[in-house]
């Protein structure tokens, strides 16, 4: 036997029953090992590992093989039932945790998972760590065990009110707190709450826009929690796209309740992009297509360099790429961008990978397998909506390493992962590389290395196989490898990593879930030596020829550390066998190999643990060794349709009672070949798939296989051969129709339905030839079979479905066919009652179709109902609204009802999209509205071009309809009166190319009607003209002018007048040769060239004219001139007789004049006026034939004006200019030109009428000039102004408020300061709000200025005047030094020194008086008084030398702080001279003594400082100008014998310039005089006229 294994057996060891891998050995071994020291201290640490869940006695705890039922109620020792203990297990699924992650740690430390885990240890370790931790464990297990029962009980008892008061405790769900809108700053975080009640516990869903929101598809961005009712959702960095309406739904079986709240994402200013458009203000709802709220656009998304269908080979690198175009394209805003596999988003991995540059979109597959073959879809995403292109990628095996070997299978899967084992499944290959594939081989590779071990030594035929032997806890990745007698194939692309381990552990490790109102209780308190009880609820859930896998419960008490033995029996025997001896199997769960097959067999399985063995569970039904999945049965007819030139459409009948079927794989060989290849490496499921890759020209037939995990069917019988070319259309990719849609019901009765629906938006590669009608009944909710309405198909779009229940819901479907095939299906209609209509109205009309579409225009067509109501239909209503708005924009189009089924619907909007409906109208009342249309874009096709109709030049009358879009199965279809015309009698078609010719026979009032064309197979080029009875005649007349043909006439005979009042006959001929004559008749008498007639016929032109000098009263009569050219023949005559004739040789002879009058100076152009942008009014005149020697004088009533402006008539006009136009401007002007030769005479009146116009002109001059309306804020309140270039007292103007004048008051005023007219509006208030406007008027029409004074025009204005109001206040109440006070003050000691200046304020200021930066208190020595609140007075009654220094004084109050300050130097005695006063009247007259109250103030004011003070800097150079430094300067003491000297320009050593602070207000300086005392008393003033001057000491 050892010669004949077959080569994959020859480097692997053959299976026996005892182990299936070399971990699995070792494994064994180390247990046997040790085996001998567990049994050694077995019973030791059952008594150390077991722990009670019920205080029960010790008796009830001895593991005896009969025992009492279990119980689960935990009891205290009084025998009460304080709680519940649920076992692991049984509990995990149905339970959510009630401890704490410590407890539930200690718990895993203390009980079985430590009795588990050590299980291969040594016993003396085991031992020693059950003696050190058993109290510890038992005291603490036992505590958790109470709160859990507490716990548990609590919950129940809880549970059972709510059943007693279901109803009243199940409510809907409340918003108890709604959220709230929020606008932020862009980049910031939002957060929105709600709190919600309801029973049962509400599902809370949010929505962004109405669209849900994924926290998982933009990770990081959206944060949704939910704790106690309280729920938010949180918004990571708030952008533009963020600002929407955000909706949170709160749902349970009692309703659902919706909240909004919006979020508005502000960017700061400055921030936005040039190209960035302004958001809107559009209401989301009520835009037109694709219209975008925030931008105020559309996006419109074009793919271009688009990827096509393409082919890869394993292993191979694919890129896929498009190139994308948004208009308009904003810098910013990215697309978003996703591709889908068979309709299945894909994300980055290492096999995918996507890439966006702005512009192109790309995804690469790195590494191909199988698994990537598919329908790749790009869909590319805007605001406004999306665009997706598709296309199909084909991946071909690569080549075998052994010629002959089978493909690598493809989609490994793992399932049902567990402690024990995992399920692997694959889908197989389509090539078996010539010979059956005998089977599988799966390999596993633990996570984190490289190194793949085999995980079955004989291949596995079915494609689904349970891995064992796997370490608990770790990741494993799977492969796949199909074997036949040739070799090995490559291994499949690896699988997902799984891990090994219970889905209840992984529950545990993973992240906590919110709670859920179920306990979870992840280990059992362990029974202290109880044997396990019996498992139960043991199934069967897999079985096939090489496993079977079980699943059962655990038992109900199980002790610690609890594992299981399988058993398996041969039905028909007693003997039951231990499957896994050796290893006890952790999970509830195991997989069976190694049986025969065939056979069957019954299963059971036993618990145990340190305790004992429990008794067996309930054994299985008896089940026979096999594949219980069949091979499916080979699909039926296969049917081929061309497609491309490439490729071509298969369809095929699905296998029957196929189970579990995974797809088909497609073959294709040429005919009579024999020589298959696959079309898809990858199962397809449907019935119909594209062959792409053929050869053109070549001829294939195909073939169908069905898959299923059981393995591939046979071969279908091969299709028919068909070549490979394009298909009907021009390669259109779906030869057949499209599905029909929008199904309604005209007409109902009992046992009928009358049904009609719209055609397919896509009609094939052919016409459709005919629909299917299906129906089925609905019976309560639910569907039943289809059933054909039709076998043989109908024509029209509506049919009667007869055979039908009464009472009884129906659906429908309908499919269309063509040449090519029947298409499939249309979406399963509403659900229709089939009861006899009694209504007196008729039904809906159907079937409309818009014709004729035009930029503005466009006719719409219908058919009748079928239901009739009581009466006939006498009428149909037409309504229209666009396509986008809501169902309340329906409005009609016809206020009376058309007759007709067909109507003309005009001013529509260029580019706005439509839609149509239709009613019927009879006696009873108008019906139910008919289906709308789809919409219809208002828009004129380029090429679109109308019917016309001609005549040609043997006077047959036609209508031509012309179409450059014609495709080969193009057809020019004409209707009278929108009815297809069947009788020829009347007119004959003829067609040629793109044109089509309707040939009326013989035109009469028969053929009054509306012709239109409809040119088939386009995109619905149509036209129509409408012969009316005058249109008839007027054609009727140019066929007769064809058949008789005349020479035409340009113009017909005409007389006009020439210089010096000649008559000139005239007309002109349209052409006419050199052969053409001409006859001038006269009252029937042919007058020929002479002195009276000058004739002249011009034949290149066909210009014929007679002129006469002059007119007599001989001359009345008739004018013809008699045309003759070959054959054609015209004439033309003029009547000149009575009025006509009299007007004719007036105006001659006034002609004759007026040559005369403009031998001399006259004028080319009367006396009119114009009014200039300056309002300066213009009289003016424009002369000719003028001289050196001609004069013009101007009088105004019959007074001669002197004009401003020097003659001068090289341009010949003549002006005279009126500024400030007033009442007294008007009379009658009047300007006479002359000279030798004679005179001319030109008179404007501007009085009454004629100067009103001539002030409206000038008001409308003022009008225009007008500057916009301006918003100033004024401390009274706003002011609105405009201003003019000149302002008349005479100009009416009128200020509006909301479109209603202004009454003036007190608060709201108007006026005029010099060119502004302005409204001001005393102490606004919000009434004052809205939009003002100035009316000019001018006589006509006015013109108006307005300004809208609301919202933050009307904040911004009502803020600053608030603010200068406030200002006003504070500087006319603010504390102020008037003056008094000079820079600096000389003085002799001994002297008395009284200085006093004016205060104002209010409230009354506080006074401080400062000697070098130090507060003053008034004593003997300095007098300080303030009086009256005015008057501040300094005094030193006898000046010393330390009283030299800086003195300043220091006034506040509320609104303000103001400082004076001088400097007082005291000098030594010089007699009996001394100061007296330094204060002079406003004349500059010196006051003696203490002045009294209302003392005018000093001449100048000084001007005031701020209280805090700076340390002086010394001056770098003089001030040149008082200007410059504004300082009056200190006088010196005068010569009583001569002039006072003039103080200098320098100053005195060590006397700096003070440097002056900065004050916001701006202060006039004073310049003091200062009076000095002379020894006989007398004073003189010496002003101070040189800044910063100090005088210096008089000489002895």
């Amino acid at each position: 036997m050892s010669g004949s294994l077959p080569f994959y057996q020859k480097h692997h060891r053959h299976y026996d029953r005892g182990y299936r891998s070399r971990e699995t050995q070792s494994a064994i071994s180390q247990y046997q090992q040790s085996s001998s020291s567990y049994s050694a201290h077995s019973k030791s640490s059952s008594k150390g590992l077991a722990a009670t869940f019920s205080a029960l006695d010790e008796s009830r705890l001895s593991p005896l093989p009969k025992r009492a039922k279990p119980t689960y109620l935990a009891m205290d020792k009084e025998n009460q039932i304080i709680g519940y203990v649920v076992p692991i297990f049984r509990g995990s699924q149905e339970y959510a945790s009630g401890l704490s992650d410590t407890e539930e740690a200690r718990l895993k430390e203390s009980s079985g998972y430590m009795a588990r885990r050590g299980l291969f240890t040594s016993g003396v370790e085991m031992e020693r760590s059950e003696r050190s931790e058993h109290t510890s464990r038992r005291t603490v297990m036992r505590e958790s065990a109470e709160r859990i029962s507490l716990t548990k009980r609590i919950h129940e008892n809880e549970e059972y009110h709510k059943r007693m008061n279901e109803d009243n405790l199940m409510h809907t769900p409340e918003f108890v707190i709604k959220p709230r809108s929020h606008t932020v700053w862009e980049k910031q975080c939002v957060r929105l709450h709600c709190t919600v009640s309801g029973w049962p516990e509400p599902r809370v869903v949010w929505y962004k826009n109405n669209v849900s929101i994924d926290p998982m598809s933009d990770p990081g961005k959206y944060k949704v929690e939910s704790k106690y009712n309280v729920h938010s959702l949180e918004i990571n960095r708030c952008d533009f796209d963020d600002t929407a309406q955000y909706r949170v739904s709160a749902m349970n079986s009692k309703g659902e309740l919706s909240a909004f709240a919006s979020v508005v994402v502000k960017r700061f200013k400055g921030e936005f992009e040039e190209d960035l458009p302004t958001p809107s203000q559009h209401k989301a709802n009520s835009e037109p297509d694709g219209w975008v709220c925030e931008y105020g656009i559309t996006f419109e998304t074009h793919i271009v360099d688009k990827f096509d269908v393409s082919f890869g080979r394993e292993g191979e690198t694919m890129s896929l790429g498009c190139t994308v175009i948004i208009y308009p394209s904003l810098q910013r805003y990215k697309p978003e961008i996703e591709w889908y596999r068979d309709d299945k988003l894909l994300t980055p991995s290492k096999w995918v990978q996507t890439h966006w540059s702005g512009e192109r979109a790309t995804l690469t597959l790195t590494h191909l397998n199988k698994e990537d073959e598919g329908l790749y879809t790009v869909r590319v995403i805007t605001k406004s909506g999306y665009e997706s292109h598709s296309a199909y990628v084909f991946v071909r095996d690569s080549d075998a390493e052994v010629e002959g070997a089978p493909a690598a299978p493809l989609d490994v899967v793992c399932h049902e992962a567990n402690k024990d084992y995992i399920i692997i499944s694959w889908k197989q290959p389509a090539v078996d590389g010539g010979s059956p594939i005998m089977g599988y081989f799966v390999d596993r590779c633990e996570v984190g290395t490289t190194h793949w071990i085999q995980c079955n030594d004989t291949p596995v035929k079915f494609a689904r196989f349970p891995v064992t032997g796997l370490v608990e806890g770790r990741s494993y990745s799977f492969r796949v490898r199909a074997v036949n007698k040739a070799g090995m194939s490559h291994p499949s692309r690896a699988s997902l990593p799984a891990a090994a381990m219970d889905p209840s552990d992984r529950a545990r490790k993973g992240t906590s879930a919110p709670w859920t109102g179920q306990i979870i209780v992840t280990e059992e308190e362990p029974s202290e030596g109880v044997v396990p009880s019996k498992p139960c609820d043991l199934t069967i859930t897999e079985a096939t020829r090489n496993y079977v896998v079980l699943s059962w419960k655990p038992p109900s008490e199980k002790g610690e550390g609890a594992m299981y033995y399988v058993e398996k029996c041969i039905v028909g025997t007693d003997s039951w066998q231990r499957v896994n001896t050796e290893i006890p199997v952790k999970s509830p769960r195991f997989a069976l190999f190694d049986l025969a097959e065939g056979k069957a067999y019954m299963f059971r399985v036993r618990a145990c643990n340190s305790a004992g063995v429990g008794e067996p569970s309930e054994h299985t039904e008896a089940t026979t060794v096999g594949d219980k999945l069949d091979i499916p049965s080979a699909p039926g007819r296969v049917v081929p349709t061309r497609n491309t030139d490439t490729s071509i459409v298969v369809s095929w009948e699905a296998s029957k009672n196929a189970k579990e079927l995974v797809g088909y794989y497609i073959e294709a060989s040429l005919a009579g070949k024999n020589v298959w290849e696959p079309c898809n490496n990858k199962p397809v499921k449907g019935t119909r798939f594209i062959c792409h890759g053929l050869t053109t020209g070549e001829t294939y037939v195909f073939r169908v296989r069905a898959v299923n995990a059981a393995g591939l069917s046979e071969c279908s019988q091969e299709s028919e051969a068909i070549e490979v070319k394009a298909a009907i259309g021009g390669g259109i990719p779906h030869a057949s129709p499209a599905p029909p849609f929008g199904i309604c019901v005209l007409e109902c009765v009992r046992d009928s339905m009358v049904l009609a629906w719209k055609q397919p938006a896509f009609i094939g590669g052919a016409d459709i030839t005919g629909y299917f009608v299906d129906y089925r009944e609905v019976n309560g909710g639910v569907p039943g079979k289809w059933h054909e309405a039709n076998i043989k198909s109908v024509s029209e779009r509506a049919y009667r479905v007869s055979d039908l229940k009464e009472n009884v819901n129906y659906q429908f479907q309908v499919r269309a066919a063509n040449m090519a095939g029947v298409g499939i299906p249309s979406v399963p209609s509403e659900v229709f009652k089939c009861e006899e209509w009694t209504i007196a109205v008729p039904g809906p009309p159907h079937d409309l179709q818009a014709l004729e579409v035009r930029k503005t225009s466009l006719v719409l067509l219908w058919k009748p109902p079928v239901y009739q109501g009581r009466d006939e239909v006498n009428g149909y209503y037409v309504d229209i609204k666009e396509a986008e708005a809501d169902f309340e924009a329906w409005r009609g189009v016809n206020e009376k009802a058309c007759p007709n089924r067909y109507l003309k619907v005009s001013n529509l909007k260029e580019g706005e999209t439509y839609v149509f409906r239709v009613r019927a109208q009879n006696k009873a009342g108008v019906s139910k509205p008919s289906e709308p249309t789809e919409p219809v874009l208002a828009v004129t096709k380029p090429g679109t071009k109308d019917m016309v109709v001609d005549v040609d030049d043997d006077g047959v009358i036609s209508l031509i309809f012309e179409c450059d879009s014609l495709t080969p199965d193009s057809q020019f279809i004409w209707s009278k009166n929108y009815e297809e015309m069947t009788d020829t009698s009347r007119m004959t078609i003829e067609t040629k190319g793109g044109k089509s010719r309707a040939i009326f026979n013989n035109p009469d009032v028969e053929d009054i009607g509306i012709y239109s064309c409809l040119v088939s197979h386009t995109d619905g080029s149509s036209g129509s003209y409408t012969l009316t009875e005058e249109g008839l005649k007027e054609l009727l007349k140019i066929s007769h002018d064809h058949k008789f043909p005349i020479i035409p006439l340009k113009t017909e005979l005409a007389v006009e007048l020439q210089e010096k009042g000649k008559v000139r006959f005239w007309l002109q001929a349209e052409k006419i040769t050199a052969n053409g004559k001409v006859e001038y008749v006269f009252n029937d008498n042919v007058v020929s060239q002479g002195e009276k007639y000058k004739m002249n016929f011009d034949k290149n032109t066909g210009v014929i004219e007679m002129v006469m000098e002059s007119l007599g009263d001989q001359d009345e009569g008739t004018y013809t001139f008699q045309l003759q050219d070959g054959k054609a023949k015209n004439q033309s005559s003029l009547v000149l007789i009575g009025d006509v004739f009299q007007k004719l040789k007036k105006e001659s002879e006034f002609q004759r004049k007026e040559w005369i009058r403009k031998q001399g100076p006259h004028f080319v152009e009367y006396m009119s006026y114009e009014v200039t942008s300056e309002c300066i009014v213009r009289l003016k005149c424009k002369v000719g034939n003028m001289k050196k020697e001609s004069v013009a004088l101007w009088y105004k009533d019959g007074r001669e004006v002197q004009a401003n402006e020097k003659l001068d008539f090289s341009e010949g006009w003549l002006h005279l200019e009126i500024a400030q136009i007033s009442k007294k401007d008007a009379g009658v002007y009047e300007v006479i030109v002359k000279d030798d030769r004679g005179k001319d005479t030109s008179t404007l009146n501007l009085t009454d009428q004629g100067f009103k116009d001539l002030m409206n002109e000038v008001f409308r001059v003022i009008a225009n000039s007008s500057t916009p309306l301006k918003i100033q804020s004024t401390e009274e309140g706003i002011r609105l102004y405009t201003f003019v270039n000149y302002y008349n007292d005479e100009l009416h103007v009128t200020w509006h408020y909301k479109d209603a004048p202004i009454s003036f008051s007190d608060r709201i005023k108007s006026g005029v300061v010099g060119e502004q007219l302005w409204l001001q509006i005393t102490e606004p208030t919000e009434k004052d709000k809205g939009k003002y406007a100035i009316e000019f008027f001018d006589g006509k029409g006015g013109l108006q200025r307005t300004v809208e004074l609301s919202g933050q025009a009307f904040d911004d204005a009502y803020a600053e005047f608030q603010r200068l109001k406030a200002a006003a206040i504070a500087e006319r109440n603010r504390a102020r030094v008037a003056g008094g006070l000079p820079d600096v003050v000389t003085i002799q000691e001994g002297k008395a020194l009284n200085l006093t200046c004016n205060i104002s304020g209010d409230p009354v200021p506080e006074v401080t008086w400062l000697k070098n930066e130090r507060e003053m208190v008034s004593d003997d020595h300095y007098i300080l008084k303030f009086e009256s609140g005015k008057f501040a007075s300094f005094t030193i009654s006898q000046v010393n030398t330390a009283d030299s220094g800086k003195y300043s004084i220091l006034v506040k109050n509320k609104y303000g702080t103001e400082s004076g300050e001088f400097t007082l130097k005291v000098t030594e005695s010089l007699g009996d001279l001394g100061l007296t006063t330094y204060l002079t009247d406003a004349q500059g007259n010196v006051i003696v003594g203490q002045p009294p109250p209302g003392t005018p103030k000093a001449a100048t004011p000084k001007p005031p400082k701020t209280p805090t003070p700076k340390t002086p800097t010394p001056p770098t150079q003089t001030p040149s100008t008082p200007a410059e430094t504004p300082v009056p300067a200190t006088p010196e003491v005068p010569d009583t014998t001569s002039t006072p000297p003039t103080p200098t320009a320098t100053p005195t050593p060590g006397d700096g310039l003070k440097e002056k602070k900065t004050v916001k207000k701006k202060v006039t300086k004073r310049k003091d005089s200062v009076v000095l005392k002379t020894p006989g008393g007398s004073a003189e003033s010496t002003p101070a006229t040189t800044p910063a001057a100090t005088p210096q000491p008089p000489e002895d």
